[in-house]
């Protein structure tokens, strides 16, 4: 059977499959998940409206475009208005909505990608071509979009579901019934990303996505071991057909020993500046040199080297600590679930988050090679903070189930089935969690 072919008997299954939801009450939901996102959100709008006049100036004066200086502060809080939007949308409709459309979802990511890709390869207006890569419909007077977005919310409903059912079944082991399907879904979903639009840094965290939901399922440590190294292998063999890739490989390698004015080390020598020259405590809000022109995507994916420029040590550590506060948020609401579905998927959007800070600050500092990737609700930019706040969204729904933690040791005795030991809710008398 052909892989496409796979893909639709194993999405008929789930939609086809009875997957009985829990039915206990509503408690109060970790409005921290919320706090945290908001405030992020918030200073990410302080720095474009700080820098949006100079990125705008130097569009002008480069291509002669006619952005006035308060057009990127304007498109980022319309972009921040819709992500609270999705926010509260992914909050408020029953998580039962998301699950059981899981096949749904992925199949709308992988659509609006191949679509993409037909567009440029047929040289469309529609598909926006940026750096050599088109990873973006073209939607005029209302901007960009970036369907792989769509795809790694997808990946992350449906593979959640449908690894926490074989983790019910106690086959998250099984070749054939649940790797090969998972499989299945990450080679598709690679294709479009890394092959196709050339985005590594995107392809990272959707293999993140399904690494931290594998981790948390269960998996074989042996099984978990044959699957890292076979993403390695991968992921040197991508590198290697790519020289931009291999470029970024060797710039990083050398470190600081590059050779004066070597154009690969130029922008993580200016990110580096950036950071060094804000000292202790910035050099305040409207100061910063490095986004006249000289740092590459200031208002993107370098947006936390502005940050250490403007902020200083200070105030990346305030930052560092906020980006983390929330992963932690994710981690204890996905700790005190009972429903493996629902574990899994915030396991998932911790590794989606996790992935996006580590690697975008990594990069900044020198510490990985230099990748695309954003920095979540600080970079400029609206699809990334639109999904990005729908998932968080729908872990601040999630935190409504949890199970109260002076439960949690009771809740392993009563439930000797479970791996992680979760069985009744906080509030006695209630059902315990219905198994598929």
């Amino acid at each position: 059977m052909s892989i496409g072919g796979r893909l639709m008997q194993l999405i008929g299954g789930m939609t086809r499959s009875n997957v009985r939801e829990d039915v206990n009450r509503r408690h109060r939901p970790d409005y921290r998940i919320a706090l945290y996102m908001g405030i992020l959100m918030l200073i990410g709008l302080i720095i474009i409206y700080s820098i949006g006049p100079q990125r705008a100036n130097v569009l002008n004066n480069a291509y002669g475009s006619n952005y006035s200086d308060t057009y990127f502060f304007a498109k980022q809080a319309v972009s921040l208005l819709m992500a609270l939007a999705a926010f509260g949308l992914a909050a408020a409709i029953p998580y039962s909505v998301f699950t059981r459309n899981g096949g749904k979802l992925l199949l709308a990511g992988l659509a609006a990608c191949a679509l993409l890709a037909l567009a440029g390869w047929a040289h469309l207006g529609i598909a926006q071509a940026s750096l050599g890569a088109v990873r973006w419909f073209n939607l005029g007077a209302l901007g960009s979009f970036q369907p792989a977005e769509v795809l790694k919310f997808g990946v992350l409903i449906f593979v959640g579901v449908f690894l926490g059912i074989k983790a019910q079944q106690g086959k998250v082991n099984d070749l054939h019934e649940t790797l090969i399907p998972i499989g299945v879904v990450m080679a598709l979903s690679m294709l479009f990303i890394i092959v196709i639009q050339k985005d590594l840094g995107t392809g990272v965290a959707l293999v993140s996505i399904i690494g931290s939901m594998l981790f948390v399922s269960g998996i074989n440590k042996k099984i978990g071991a044959y699957i890292l190294a076979g993403i390695l292998v991968v992921g040197v063999i991508l590198i290697a057909v790519a020289p931009h890739r291999i470029d970024r490989v060797v710039t990083f390698l050398q470190g600081d020993n590059t050779t004066a004015g070597d154009s690969n080390s130029y922008h993580i020598e200016h990110a580096k500046i950036a950071i060094g020259t804000g000292g202790l405590f910035g050099v305040g809000i409207g100061n910063s040199v490095q986004a006249t022109g000289y740092l590459p995507e200031a208002i993107n994916d370098s947006v936390f080297a502005i940050m250490g420029e403007i902020f200083g040590f200070v105030g990346l550590v305030a930052i560092i600590g906020l980006l983390t506060a929330l992963m932690h948020r994710l981690l204890i609401v996905m700790d005190h679930l009972g429903d493996m579905r629902l574990k899994l998927i915030v396991a998932g959007t911790f590794g989606w988050f996790g992935a996006h800070v580590i690697l975008n600050i990594a990069s900044m500092i020198g510490i990985f090679p230099l990748t695309g990737i954003t920095l979540p609700l600080l970079s400029f930019g609206g699809t990334s903070m639109i999904f990005i706040a729908a998932a968080l969204g729908l872990v601040f729904q999630l935190s409504r189930y949890t199970v109260h933690s002076s439960r949690l040791k009771e809740a392993q005795y009563e439930d000797s089935s479970s791996r992680r030991g979760v069985g009744r809710t906080r509030h006695a008398g209630r059902r315990r969690f219905e198994r598929n």
